[in-house]
């Protein structure tokens, strides 16, 4: 078994000592991934802009790790209202243009908090 690598963003980071996500022998998981706005620190207004952002953290987050979108496998999806789907298509069609190649996705509803509309948890692999 390999050594276990966190992955620490500057203007993404946790109020805990919490990594953003960790990598262990080519897997990736992260930890809660959401629409930070990092010049106030809080969640970005609307749901459009905290989709944007949150898509945006997760790249930075797979490059970190020496990874790309294509290593993603799934992402599970929490929305404050699970009718509100489109941002977050839009932004799952440009992260993954192909239907042939897409990981899979869990989307549902949850009571989220600070502001939050949406936040996602992701897991990638990459065979080391």
């Amino acid at each position: 078994m390999g050594k276990r690598r966190s992955i620490y963003l500057p203007d993404f980071a946790h109020k805990n000592p919490i990594p953003a996500a960790c990598v262990i022998d080519g897997l990736l998981t992260t930890g809660i991934i959401y629409g930070l706005d990092p010049t106030t620190g809080r969640a970005a207004e609307g749901l459009e802009e905290q989709t944007r952002l949150m898509f945006q953290h997760l790249a930075r987050i797979l490059e970190a790790a020496d990874m790309g979108p294509e290593h993603v496998l799934k992402l599970d999806v929490l929305l404050l209202d699970r009718s509100q789907r489109g941002p977050l298509n839009r932004e799952w069609e440009v992260m993954f243009p192909d239907p042939d190649n897409r990981p899979v996705r869990q989307a549902m509803q949850a009571d989220l908090d600070n502001g939050k509309l949406i936040q996602c948890n992701v897991t990638a692999f990459a065979a080391p």
